[in-house]
């Protein structure tokens, strides 16, 4: 393993996709910061990376609360005294509710959790990265394929990532005169938590219900990985790493 001064904040780090890139940044040489709303999971993927705290530490947090994200970002501070990376990772779904079925209660939690959160993670770490020295840093944002088409019944989910790409785009804009890039990762059927019904079937946009390929969350991880070691001049703005024989190119 080796070891550099870089600090990596992982949302949604005890799990999937999450844990992936938090054990592959900390093989790289990352000091990692890893947050999500339960802490066991977060403390078995500590014990799972073997290390200590000047290595590896976990904040449970809910990021759709601000104060939650304040306190995330100020242990960080405590622990590392900066931020190189923020991977907006943490979120969730309402997935098979009809539309006209959605209660306000179940939209209202997956904006919580895919935007407004990310809003409030960013918005914290951009304000680290402006004043820090060196200064800036890079943040990536967890979009989907659906932040580019839907799936049936995803109204919330789909809403929220659509959302994520224009805040990604807009902090790209607004932190340039910081050094602060930013970028989105979109992913199509990784086995998380989250996606892994996909394998067993997922309602297609005909109706039907049919399995679908899938990538594991260590492919993405070496994704999100790539992105975040360019050179500070360099940002690789855009990335979909998705399984090859999904259903998405060519409409089916």
């Amino acid at each position: 393993m080796s070891t550099h001064d870089k600090v990596a904040v992982i949302t949604g780090g005890g799990t999937g996709i999450g844990k992936a890139c938090a054990l592959a940044f900390l093989k790289d040489g990352y000091r990692v910061v890893i947050s999500g709303r339960r802490a066991e999971p977060l403390e078995e993927t500590i014990k799972e990376a073997g290390v200590d705290s000047s290595r590896m530490i976990g904040v449970p947090t809910d990021v759709g609360d601000p104060a939650a994200v304040k306190n995330l970002f100020a242990k960080t501070m405590a622990a590392f005294g900066r931020v190189d990376v923020l991977f907006n990772n943490a979120g969730g779904n309402a997935p098979g509710i009809l539309f006209e079925d959605l209660a306000w209660e179940k939209w209202k939690s997956v904006v919580d959790a895919n935007l407004n959160g990310m809003f409030l993670c960013s918005q914290e770490a951009y304000k680290i990265m402006k004043d820090q020295t060196p200064r800036g840093g890079r943040i990536i944002n967890n979009g989907s394929i659906s932040a580019h088409v839907p799936r049936p019944d995803s109204a919330p989910y789909t809403a929220t990532k659509h959302g994520v790409s224009g805040l990604t785009r807009t902090i790209a804009l607004d932190g340039r005169k910081y050094d602060i890039a930013c970028c989105q990762v979109d992913v199509g059927n990784a086995m998380s938590t989250l996606a892994s019904r996909m394998a067993k079937g997922v309602k297609q946009a005909n109706g039907t219900v049919a399995p679908e390929p899938m990538i594991t969350c260590e492919d993405v991880a070496r994704s999100v990985l790539f992105m975040a070691n360019q050179p500070p001049e360099v940002n690789i703005y855009h990335l979909m790493v998705m399984a090859t024989k999904m259903p998405y190119a060519g409409r089916g």
